[in-house]
């Protein structure tokens, strides 16, 4: 037989009432009695029985927040196809969404869209911009009773509840370990990324260039652009970056704009023994993968970043039960010709 309220009560010495208070996260009770709960719950791995867990979800009228900057980026069809499944997987529950989206990095734009559904969601997921300002409006929320999640990208000073992305620090060292087998440790390298608001982005040209001073002294960056994830804006400047810097054979693409670099090498006549890195796997990166321009892509799994995300703001929301990590990281994988 499963674990019981009562049989925690019995253990905890304390009432079903009170049991019942601490998991569905109704306060009034003592510090150390909550914590006594708490911790015989888990011991015992008690999980909220179907029927009870399906009537607290109904009586909250669950309503989960996603703002993304996901107009214009691919990488995004994925990540909320993962949502919208959640949303099917947890469709006994009677759970809604509102998804908002903007363009690129514009902070104003992002802080509309929090503002437009404050007042409508039980929580929020955000991929937020890295900006004091949607920090700030983070913790406001939280401070207001609304749990928040990031997906994607963090923001590790915030209050935010989880995270749920991949290492952008580590996808940085990979994509230069990367270039280095696929050049033997000798390029001209021009480095694109999104905007200097994405802290993941960041992460990932600093740890490109820690591995590239660490190991390769044969790699010199040349020119560094950014995109606005926006690929005729990437095609721009990648044309700007080749003439001005004739030597440059190799891209590290940090963020999206993939398909426009990869169009402004080819316009010019560059794409014979050039090399570009980059991430994720989109019908534009395919492609180019498939001409044999990009060697290498580190894909991200944004359709499990998406559908865990909603699935552990859910029990969070139903059981009050705060997840046993801050940070879930999903894997980084490779893909080359041979298994795109």
């Amino acid at each position: 037989m499963g674990v019981t309220i009562k049989k925690i009560a019995e253990l905890c010495g304390v009432s079903r009432g009170t049991v019942d208070r601490v998991l569905n996260n109704r306060g009034n009770v003592k510090k150390e009695t909550e914590e006594k709960v708490l911790r015989i719950a888990k011991q015992l791995n008690y999980t909220p029985n179907m029927a009870a867990k399906t009537l607290a979800a109904r009586r909250k009228n669950i309503t989960i927040g996603i703002v993304l900057p996901a107009e214009g980026n691919d990488f995004f069809d994925d990540l909320l196809k993962g949502v919208y499944q959640a949303q099917k997987e947890l469709g006994d529950y009677g759970i809604s969404l509102i998804v908002k989206t903007s363009k690129g990095y514009d902070v104003e734009a992002q802080l509309e869209n929090i503002d437009s559904i404050a007042d409508k969601i039980s929580a929020l997921i955000i991929d937020p911009i890295s900006d004091i300002k949607v920090e700030q409006r983070i913790n406001r929320l939280i401070e207001n009773g609304i749990p928040v999640s990031t997906v994607n990208t963090d923001i590790e000073g915030s209050k935010r509840l989880f995270y749920v992305g991949s290492n952008y620090t580590k996808g940085g060292e990979t994509a230069c370990g990367m270039l280095a087998l696929i050049t033997g440790g000798k390029a001209n390298i021009g480095i694109l990324s999104a905007s200097g608001k994405h802290g993941g982005h960041i992460r990932r040209i600093n740890g490109f260039k820690k591995v590239c001073q660490e190991k390769y002294p044969d790699f010199n960056v040349l020119a560094y652009a950014t995109t606005n994830d926006d690929e005729i804006q990437a095609y721009e400047v990648t044309k700007n970056m080749l003439r001005e810097h004739t030597e440059i054979d190799a891209l590290y693409i940090a963020g999206s704009g993939v398909y426009g670099a990869c169009r402004a090498v080819i316009a010019l006549g560059r794409d014979k023994n050039f090399n570009v890195i980059c991430f994720d796997r989109v019908p534009g990166t395919i492609e180019m993968i498939e001409k044999g321009l990009i060697k290498a892509t580190i894909c991200q799994q944004p359709y499990t970043q998406g559908n865990r995300s909603v699935h552990f703001m859910f029990n969070y929301l139903v059981s009050g039960a705060k997840p046993e990590k801050i940070q879930y990281i999903v894997k980084n994988e490779i893909r080359i010709a041979e298994n795109i």
